[in-house]
């Protein structure tokens, strides 16, 4: 079975109805262009920076969600819709909405590992601003599983081999990676969970924006369950286009039985 995926590399601007009018945008013409499956980056409608997440968080996700569902609805298409900031009660998430052809909330993803970071080049403290979430997300459309995370959860492997034994055959991760970690890390986090568990990985960042607080690396990248790189693209503002044959799932763990010959005798994930 083929699908046709496309990764809106957005870059978000400082004023929120430009940023989502140029999502819209984004979304139609990737649709128009064939795609069953349109992915937005983390934070795509919020300036990634302390500066701003509780000052947009207080505008409310709940117009961000509409729109979004309107976008799947209207463009027919299974809208992956990157990460926004989710205030419930007193707490704020980072959090990821899916939603169906018809513009239906099929799964929500509140990014588990929050960026706490001090290396060089990078000094990130997430929880001083959102909670974790606590589930693992793996959600049904009518090509089968798929997974969903959030940008640092690809450092923690336990997680996507849990989405694998749940049955994902794509895994999605809106995400920012800085530009002192995405060089070195990026595509080697989205490969080697993709060798791992033999299945595609889409790996959605926003476009970098020279100057701001926080740059993201950009670099959108989507690798197949031989760790191949099916598409990637630089560091601006684009859409991300790749046909993905989803029977290459099965295939590559028949020639290379990583996934049948896992020791659960042994070792195991929360399944």
């Amino acid at each position: 079975m083929m699908v046709k995926v496309a990764v809106c590399q957005i870059r978000t601007e400082l004023e929120q109805t430009e940023t989502m009018k140029k999502a819209a945008r984004m979304v139609q013409e990737a649709a128009e262009s064939g795609a069953n499956f349109v992915v937005l980056p983390e934070m795509f409608n919020c300036p990634y920076s302390s500066r701003y997440f509780k000052k947009y968080a207080r505008l409310g996700h709940e117009d961000a969600v509409k729109e979004m569902s309107g976008w799947a609805e209207k463009n027919k298409i299974i809208l992956v819709g990157g990460s926004i900031p989710e205030i419930e009660g007193d707490k704020l998430y980072n959090t990821s909405f899916v939603f169906d052809r018809d513009g239906r909330q099929i799964a929500k993803h509140r990014k588990i590992h929050l960026f706490d970071v001090d290396v060089p080049g990078i000094r990130v403290r997430e929880s001083n601003t959102f909670s974790p979430g606590n589930d693992i997300t793996v959600f049904d459309t009518e090509y089968g599983k798929m997974g969903l995370a959030i940008c640092f959860d690809v450092r923690f492997p336990e997680m996507f081999r849990a989405m694998s034994s749940r049955g994902a055959k794509i895994v999605f991760l809106p995400a920012q990676f800085s530009v002192a970690t995405g060089p070195r890390h990026w595509n080697l986090a989205l490969s080697s969970r993709a060798i791992d568990n033999e299945y595609f990985m889409v790996g959605a960042s926003a476009a970098r924006y020279v100057g701001f607080d926080y740059e993201a690396w950009g670099h959108s990248t989507i690798v197949d369950p031989y760790a191949e790189i099916v598409a990637s693209c630089d560091e601006k503002e684009q859409i991300l286009y790749a046909e993905l044959e989803l029977d290459k799932v099965e295939s590559v763990r028949e020639r290379l039985p990583i996934i049948s010959s896992l020791r659960r005798d042994i070792y195991t994930v929360a399944e």
